[in-house]
This record gives structure tokens, sequence and C-alpha cells, in this order.
């Protein structure tokens, strides 16, 4: 089969198309014949070798894909051959076809093409497990989501509001932020003319917000305890801003805040298995009623994988890349 191999750590052109053996299932495994898989900045980081790849892993990029089922493990009991599907995988989507746990494939939503579906999985599984599983965000309550116009972004703003919360973000040009609006945001800012903490102040009273989704890290983790309300719950998924921060305690201990962070690929199979089940029963619902729908920005064929890095390294874009086998 044809798959996308990073021929060296560097830059984009170093992403180039082979010839590869197709992947052998294990008993509890599934192959998909891709029909597109999604780009997710975790690859850029891969490709220039900042990545670390848990061992097993498939050594190509993807970390979602949608397609065919072409395969079946003996231990397989769900799904048939010739179902449409979607998957979270570890790695492996930038191919043409990729074996997957059986515990991490979804079906296609209603509503929702097969090619568009691969935008789903990584962050119907992030958003899901961060902002409601952990963080606990409920209707009536304040959310804020840096990078607006991200995948996740424009993920978490759509399903936040489906489920009753005032929506809040940012994001860096007027485009984005028009975008972010008519994805259902209540309040948005521009991180790079505003202070996000004086105008999240402003707008709720000087109270702050509940809960904040973060990918930046260091370089906003004082500004976000600033703009957390009491009881406030900050989520950090990425550290784009840098890994090493000063903050000032006392805003934790006298506001009672909480500060969690995870990356969804370094969770056991047993709980990524586990936020799938609740991804289908929570989030697949909301799709299915079009209230929650896949962004798509631009599809590239998967011999311009190297051309999707660099859009994606632009950050011109509004929600998800994708690329087609």
């Amino acid at each position: 089969m044809k798959a996308v191999v990073i021929t060296r750590p560097g830059d984009p052109e170093v992403l180039q198309v082979r010839d590869v053996a197709e992947p052998l299932i294990k008993d509890h495994e599934v192959l998909i014949k891709v029909a597109a898989s999604a780009l997710n900045r975790a690859d850029t980081f891969h490709r220039k070798g900042l990545y670390e790849l848990p061992s097993g892993d498939a050594p190509f990029l993807g970390m979602e894909c949608s397609g065919t089922i072409e395969a079946l493990g003996k231990n397989v009991t769900r799904w048939k051959i010739g179902d449409k599907v979607c998957a979270l995988l570890h790695w492996g989507g930038y191919a043409e076809k990729v074996a997957v746990p059986v515990e991490q494939v979804l079906p296609i939503p209603p509503g929702v093409s097969l090619e568009d579906a691969a935008s789903l999985p990584e962050v119907a599984c992030t958003v899901w497990s961060t902002v409601f599983m952990t963080s606990r965000l409920s209707a009536g309550e304040t959310f804020l989501v840096h990078g607006g116009s991200s995948g996740i972004g424009t993920f978490a703003i759509q399903m936040a509001k489906f489920q009753g919360a005032k929506v809040f973000t940012t994001a860096g040009n007027e485009e984005k932020l028009v975008a972010c609006k008519n994805l259902g945001a209540d309040v948005v800012i521009n991180y790079k003319t505003e202070d996000f903490v004086a105008r999240i102040k402003e707008e709720t009273g000087g109270k702050g917000v509940d809960v904040i989704l973060d990918h930046m890290g260091a370089s906003y983790l004082q500004r976000n305890l600033d703009s957390l309300n009491s009881d406030g719950r900050l989520f950090l998924i990425s550290i784009m801003g840098g890994a090493v921060g000063e903050v000032n305690l006392n805003s934790l201990l006298t506001r009672r805040l909480t500060v969690q962070a995870a990356r969804l690929r370094f969770r056991s199979p047993e709980k990524k298995a586990e936020i799938i089940r609740e991804v289908e029963k929570n989030v697949w619902p909301a799709i299915a009623s079009g209230k929650v729908k896949p962004v798509v920005y631009r599809y590239f064929p998967l011999s311009e994988a190297s051309e999707a890095h660099r859009l994606m390294e632009t950050s011109k874009h509004i929600g998800k890349i994708l690329l087609r086998p």
C-alpha cells in the first residue's frame, strides 16, 4: 500500500509517499481502507522529531481516519466487512489502510459524509474527555476555549453551546473571529489586540469563567488562572507556549481552582475505549441533530501531505485539514 513516510526529521518536504507493507490485524482489530485522514498539530511535532512515539505504534503519521472495514480480527463481533466507520488511531492514518483496535472505531454520524467524518474522532474525544468528563462543564456555566478557529476550537465552541454553556473564545484575526461567532461563540476576543483577562472580567461582572480549555501552556498559565471564576477548572491539552511557567499559588488556594492536563494519545487503551463509548453516547446525537458539524477547511491528496503540513504551520486554516489517499 501507499503511505506517507518521514524520511528524516525536518521541514514538510521530508514527508514522502512510499510503498510499504499492509498492516496485519490482531484478533481485536479491524482493517480500514482509508477514505480520509486528518492532520493534527502533533503530526507536525512528530515530523520534526519532537514527539516521541509510544512503543509498538505504526511508523506513519495520522491520529484519526474514516473509511470502510476491509477485514476483521477473529474476536470482532460488532462490525462487518463493508461497514463505513471512523476511528481514533495511535498513528498510521496517512496511508491507504490502517489496523485499528475495535474499541476505537465509531460509526459515521448521520448526516456526515464518509470523508468529512475523518475530522471528528480526535476533536470529539479530546473535547468530551477534557471539558465534560473531567472538567464537568454544565448548562448555565461559562467556558473559554483558546484558539477557537482550530480543529479543537471549532468543535469545542459548538459542543459547549449544545450543552447550554456561554462560550468565550480567542482568535488572531477578524476572519477567524467571525467564523467563531458563526459557530456559536458568544464572546470573541482578538488575543493580538485585546487583553483576554480584562475582557473576560468585563463580560462576567468581574467573576471570570468556569472552565478553560488551553493549548498554550506556560505563556498563558497565570493569565488563565486570573480568568477563572471561583471553583474554576483549567484543562491543558498542549504546551505550544512553553512547558515551564510560574504561578501565584494564592490564586489557586483562595478561589479553589483546579488545574488538570492530559494528551489523548498517551491515555491507556482502556481509557480510550471508555472515551469512545462516551463520545458515541453523548456527542454523536449532537452531530446527528445537525447542531454540531464538522468544520473542514481543505482536502489534500496524500501525495501533497507536505503542502498540508505547510498550511497547518501557517495557522491560516479554520477547522480541520484532511488528506485523501
